[in-house]
C-alpha cells in the first residue's frame, strides 16, 4: 500500500474505530494447568507496576500456589456465581466491569458458556462487549477449545471440549502467545496433586495437544509474516518455513508427483501447492479428463488446491511456472525428471534447464522415474507402516549394555528454547530452580548471564551460584564455567545458560555444551538455555532471515539428546517493547538492535521457525515412543541421502540441507567430495577436514570420492554409480553460479548427472556454487 496515498472515507471509518477498540491478546496452552493463568495474571502485575489500570473477574487460580500468589495486588470485580450439574460457575458482570471502566480486564477460560438469560450466551461474546467498550481484555484457551481443532484432538486423543470457540478467533485477536510446556512437566504437575485426575494425562495425549498448539500457533505467526512482508514489498521466501509447489500433469504418474510432493511437504513441516498445464485453446481428450477428476479428488485429500495455468508454447513453461513460483513465495519445485534424449534437449529445449537457470532462491526437486528403472508403475513414496521390535525377548550385546548402562547413569537434560535474546528463557530456568529447590533438591547456579535484567535477577532468590574460574588469555583474565568444581561437588541439578558459548581458547574443553555432556555424564542433571539461530542445521535459514551469520553454534543432536525441550513464546511486539525498556540490552545498544536483528520482521520470522522446530521435534519424540502414527504422515524407511559437495564456499551450507532432509525423512546420508587429484594442497586439505568435520558434528557420513580423468558424462556417471553403491534413493547437488565458460561447464555436468539419474530422487539446491 503506498502510505501517501489518501484515504478514503471508509478507510478512515475503519481507522477511527480501532482507535476506540480495546485490545486482545489470548493465552493458548495445550491443557489446563499449562500456566497460561498464572502469566496472564504476571502479565497483569506488570501492566499495574507500568501504571496501567488493570482488574481480574472470573480468574480461577485452582489454589496453585504459584498462581494464587500472582493475584495479590490486583483488584478483583466480583463475578456472577452459578452452578451447573454441581460445578460452580463463574460468568462475568459486564455491569459492574462498565461502571468500573478499567484499562485491562483479566479473564480465564475464552470457551466458557454463560449462564441461561444472561445478556450473552458465550464469554467471548462477553469479550466482544468490553473490546467494542475500549477496555482490552487478557484471556486464556486451550487448544482443544477451538473449533477447528477439537475434530482432531478427539481422533488423536479422544479428548473433547465441553465448549468450543470459533475457528477465526485467535486470527482476530491482537497477540497471541503459547505457553508451551512439555509432558514430563505436566505429569509431574498432576503426580504433585497439583491438577486433576483425567485421561488427558498420558504422555502420548499431551505431546499430541502440545504439537497441534505448536503448529497452530506457527500458523498464524506465518500469516503474520506473510502480511508484513507484503506491507514492506519483500518478495521471495522468508526462510522461516517450506513451501512446496508441485507442477504435475492430467496422466497417469501425475499422482506420483503429487504424493511424493506431500510426503516431502509433511516431512519438512512446509505448505504444498500444486499447479497443472492446460492450452486453452484445446479441449481434455477423455483420458485427461479422467486423470484431471482423479487428481482433484488426490489434492482435497492431501490438503493441496490444485491451479491450472493457462499455457500457449511449451517453450514458455520454465517462465510461467517460475513467475507462480515467486509469486507464492515457493522454497521447492517438484516435478518429474525429464524423458528427453540430449539431441531433443538441444532440438526442443530443457524445461528443467530453463529452471535451472531462471530460479534463484527455490530448490528443484526430480521425482525418481521408478517405473522405467524397476519396470514397475509404483508411486516413488511408498509408505510402509513402522515396524515394532520383539525387543522384549532380545538379549543385549555388549555394546547395547554399556549403552543401557550409560543412560541409566546420565543425569537429567532439560532445554529452555527461544527465537531471540530476552524471551524470558533464564528467568524460566532460574524459576524452575527455585521450585526443585522447594522440593528438596540440590539446585547449584553452574553459570548465569542475567545481562543486568532486573525481573531476571529477581528470579534467583535462593539459589547459589558457584565462582567462576578464571582464565588467563592474551595478558587477559577471562572466567568460565568451573565444570571441574560442578563435578567434584555432585548437586542434583545445575542450571547453566547460554548453550552455545564458545569457551576461550586453550580451556579444556571447546564448547560449552561439552562441559554440559561432561557433566551429564557424571550423573548430574542439567537445565540450560539456548536460542533457536545457534541450531547448526538452521545456520543458514538464519542468515536469509536476518543477514547475520551466527558463528556459534551447537550440533542439532544436542538438542535431539535432551529428556525435554521446552519452548519460551513472546510475541516480536513485546519482545521490542522489551528492548525499549532496556530489558535486555544496554540503552546505548537499543536503536541498533531494533533497527537490526530485532527488527519486527526478523522477530516475526525467528518466532515461526522456532515453533515450527520445536514442534518437529515434539513429533520426533512422539514417534520414537512407537506411536503408530504422525501429525507429519509416515515416512520411507528406505530412504538413504547422498550429497555431493565441492571446496567452495557454499559446501557446508548443502551439508546442512542434506542433514535437515536426512533427518526428517529418518534416513542415513552420505557427503561425498570428488577428488579430481592425487594430492592437494594444504589450504585445500584444511578446507576439506571442516567439511568433513561438519558432517561427522552433524551424524552424517564423509567419503572421499576418487574420480578418473574423462569427459563430463563420465564424472558423472561416476558419481552416480557411487551414489548406486551405498544403495541411495535422493542425490543432492549445488546449483552452479558462475559466470563464463565455467558456468557452461557445470550446466553441461548437471544435465549430464540428471539423465544419468533418472531412476532416484534429485535435489538441486538453490543458488549453491559448486566450485569443483
Amino acid at each position: 500500500m503506498d502510505p501517501f496515498r489518501r484515504k478514503s472515507p471508509e478507510e478512515l471509518l475503519r481507522s477511527i474505530s480501532k482507535l476506540h477498540q480495546g485490545r486482545l491478546k489470548v493465552y493458548i496452552g495445550a491443557v489446563s494447568g499449562s500456566g497460561k493463568t498464572y502469566h496472564m495474571l504476571r502479565e497483569g502485575q506488570t501492566l499495574r507496576l507500568q501504571g496501567i489500570d488493570v482488574v481480574i473477574c472470573s480468574v480461577s487460580t485452582m489454589q496453585r500456589p504459584e498462581t494464587v500468589e500472582q493475584v495479590r495486588d490486583l483488584e478483583r470485580v466480583p463475578s456472577i456465581h452459578w452452578m451447573e450439574d454441581g460445578v460452580e460457575k463463574k460468568d462475568l458482570d459486564l455491569v459492574l466491569l462498565v461502571q468500573r471502566n478499567p484499562e485491562v480486564v483479566l479473564v480465564d477460560g475464552l470457551a466458557h458458556r454463560n449462564r441461561k438469560g444472561a445478556r450473552h450466551a458465550t464469554r467471548l461474546d462477553d469479550i466482544r462487549f468490553l473490546l467494542s467498550r475500549g477496555i482490552s481484555v487478557i484471556t486464556t484457551v486451550n487448544v482443544y477449545e477451538l473449533e477447528d481443532v477439537q475434530g482432531i484432538a478427539v481422533k488423536l486423543t479422544g479428548i473433547k471440549a465441553s465448549y468450543t470457540v470459533p475457528a477465526d478467533t485467535l486470527e482476530n485477536a491482537d497477540e497471541v502467545v503459547l505457553i508451551d510446556v512439555t509432558p514430563e512437566t505436566m505429569l509431574d504437575r498432576a503426580q504433585d496433586g497439583l491438577l486433576g485426575a483425567d485421561s488427558i494425562w498420558k504422555q502420548g495425549n499431551l505431546a499430541v495437544l502440545r504439537e497441534l498448539t505448536l503448529r497452530l500457533v506457527a500458523e498464524g505467526v506465518s500469516h503474520s509474516l506473510e502480511r508484513y512482508r507484503k506491507e514492506e514489498g519483500l518478495t521471495g521466501p522468508s526462510g522461516a518455513h517450506e513451501r512446496i509447489l508441485v507442477s504435475t500433469q492430467y496422466h497417469w504418474n501425475g499422482s506420483i508427483y503429487m504424493r511424493r510432493g506431500q510426503q516431502i511437504a509433511k516431512r519438512l513441516n512446509g505448505e504444498l501447492l500444486a499447479v497443472t498445464f492446460v492450452n486453452p485453446r484445446l479441449e481434455l481428450t477423455k483420458e485427461q479428463a479422467a486423470f484431471k477428476r482423479s487428481l482433484l479428488k488426490l489434492s482435497d485429500r492431501i490438503g493441496a488446491k490444485l491451479v491450472e495455468l493457462p499455457l500457449h508454447s511449451r517453450r514458455k513453461l520454465a517462465d510461467v511456472l517460475v513467475q507462480y513460483a515467486l509469486e507464492h513465495h515457493v522454497t521447492r519445485i517438484v516435478l518429474g525428471h525429464s524423458k528427453q534424449t540430449r539431441w531433443q534437449e538441444l532440438w526442443q529445449g530443457s524445461i528443467i534447464q530453463d529452471l535451472l537457470k531462471k530460479t534463484r532462491g527455490m530448490d528443484i526437486f526430480m521425482v525418481a522415474d521408478r517405473a522405467e528403472h524397476d519396470g514397475e508403475r509404483l508411486i516413488p513414496a511408498r509408505l510402509h507402516p513402522q515396524r515394532l521390535p520383539s525387543g522384549s525377548f532380545h538379549r543385549l550385546n555388549e555394546q547395547e549394555l554399556d549403552q543401557k548402562i550409560e543412560q541409566v547413569k546420565r543425569g537429567r537434560f532439560k532445554v529452555y528454547i527461544g527465537a531471540a535474546p530476552g524471551v524470558g528463557k533464564t528467568y524460566a530456568m532460574l524459576r524452575e530452580g527455585n521450585d526443585l529447590l522447594k522440593k528438596g533438591l540440590t539446585v547449584l547456579v553452574g553459570l548465569l548471564e542475567t545481562h543486568g535484567r532486573k525481573d531476571t535477577l529477581s528470579q534467583i532468590g535462593n539459589l547459589r551460584g558457584l565462582p567462576r574460574k578464571r582464565v588467563d588469555y592474551r595478558g587477559s583474565r577471562l572466567e568460565e564455567m568451573d565444570t571441574d568444581e560442578i563435578i567434584c561437588r555432585r548437586p542434583d541439578v545445575v542450571l547453566v545458560d547460554e548453550l552455545a558459548h564458545t569457551n576461550v581458547p586453550g580451556s579444556k574443553r571447546k564448547k560449552r555444551y561439552e562441559d554440559v555432556l561432561d557433566i551429564l555424564s557424571a550423573g548430574i542433571s542439567v537445565i540450560t538455555t539456548v536460542n533457536v539461530q545457534h541450531l547448526e542445521s538452521l545456520n543458514d535459514a538464519v542468515e536469509q532471515i536476518t543477514g547475520v551469520r551466527v558463528r556459534e553454534t551447537i550440533p542439532d543432536h544436542i538438542l535431539q539428546s535432551a529428556d525435554e525441550v521446552q519452548l519460551v513464546d513472546v510475541t516480536p511486539e513485546s519482545l521490542r517493547q522489551r528492548m525499549k525498556d532496556g530489558n535486555i540490552y544496554a540503552k546505548e545498544k537499543v536503536h541498533q538492535a531494533l533497527s537490526h536483528f530485532f527488527k519486527t520482521g526478523n522477530l516475526i520470522a525467528l518466532r515461526e521457525l522456532a515453533l515450527r522446530e520445536i514442534a518437529d521435534d515434539v513429533d520426533e519424540r512422539l514417534e520414537s515412543w512407537q506411536r503408530s502414527g504422525s501429525l507429519r504422515g509416515p515416512w520411507r524407511r528406505e530412504e538413504i541421502i547422498y550429497v555431493v559437495v565441492g571446496s567452495g564456499p557454499q559446501a557446508e551450507r548443502l551439508i546442512r540441507r542434506g542433514f535437515r532432509i536426512a533427518h526428517r525423512l529418518k534416513a542415513n546420508w552420505y557427503v561425498a567430495f570428488p577428488e579430481r587429484h592425487h594430492s592437494l594442497s594444504h589450504d585445500d586439505e584444511q578446507r576439506l577436514t571442516a567439511i568433513q568435520t561438519l558432517t561427522e558434528r552433524l551424524g552424517g557420513t564423509f567419503v572421499r570420492l576418487p574420480v578418473k580423468k574423462g569427459p563430463t558424462c563420465a564424472f558423472s556417471s561416476q558419481w552416480v554409480a557411487a551414489a548406486d553403491a551405498v544403495k541411495a534413493t535422493q542425490l543432492i547437488i549445488g546449483q552452479p553460479q558462475m559466470a563464463g565458460w565455467k558456468l557452461y561447464v557445470q550446466r553441461k555436468w548437471i544435465r549430464s548427472l540428471l539423465r544419468n539419474a533418472r531412476h532416484m530422487d534429485v535435489l538441486v539446491v538453490a543458488d549453491y556454487d559448486p566450485h569443483i
